[in-house]
């Protein structure tokens, strides 16, 4: 039987994992990390992978990286990529998932934090800019402080962010809308410029150039 992005959502120890990861981060202060979040990252990476061409096979992977790609914090959020790798592995492997694709995800997970790992894959691409590309307002828990904490507020102040593919594959973005009110385009590169060199080096693995365009004006 061939493992499918529904069969891992489904499971329950999958399931358990993202509630405890998602509880803890919101515990330290970090923006919603849980089903929304993951839904999102899905989508967003097994359409881009479409989108320049790439099999049906390698999307579908590409979706249950995503699906998987935080559940290292439930251990601790350093090196929670690492972590969550290897928790991947033994839950793919009792799922019955070939070695070979199940290795193809662990290296995925474990590449896509910025400032720990790098573009190892179509996979692992993918995964950066889909995650990466996720800022937006319903990221803020309830609990949050938008005046205070820059991360909040930033998050907070994307009312809308996109992912997509131009040229037949040539350019990968990201495009946003900040609203000036709550938060400045300088405050957003003050804490993703990180992450947007990452979506840049994972755009030029996948053959495209990296752009980003804030508030309708072309910035990288």
């Amino acid at each position: 039987m061939e493992i499918t992005y529904d069969i891992v959502r489904s499971d329950p120890e999958v399931v358990d994992l993202i509630r405890v990861s998602n509880d803890n981060l919101g515990e330290i202060g970090y923006t919603e990390h849980g089903d929304r979040h993951l839904d999102v990252v899905a989508e967003r990476a097994k359409k881009l992978l479409l989108e320049i061409g790439r099999d049906d096979r390698t999307a579908e992977l590409a979706a249950i990286a995503a699906h998987l790609h935080d559940i290292g914090n439930s251990v601790n959020r350093i090196h929670h990529a690492i972590t969550g790798a290897i928790l991947a592995k033994s839950i793919l492997v009792r799922l019955g998932m070939p070695f070979a694709e199940v290795h193809k995800i662990i290296g995925a997970i474990g590449n896509h934090h910025e400032g720990e790992g790098d573009p190892v894959s179509d996979i692992a691409a993918a995964l950066v800019l889909a995650d990466k590309s996720d800022v937006h307002k319903s990221r803020v828990r309830a609990t949050g402080d938008i005046i205070s904490d820059i991360h909040d507020r930033v998050n907070y102040a994307v009312t809308n962010s996109d992912l997509y593919v131009k040229n037949e594959g040539e350019i990968i973005g990201v495009e946003l809308l900040i609203d000036p009110k709550v938060s400045s385009v300088m405050e957003y590169f003050e804490i993703f410029l990180d992450r947007m060199n990452a979506c840049k080096s994972a755009a030029e693995y996948l053959g495209a150039k990296f752009e980003l365009i804030v508030n309708g004006v072309k910035l990288a």
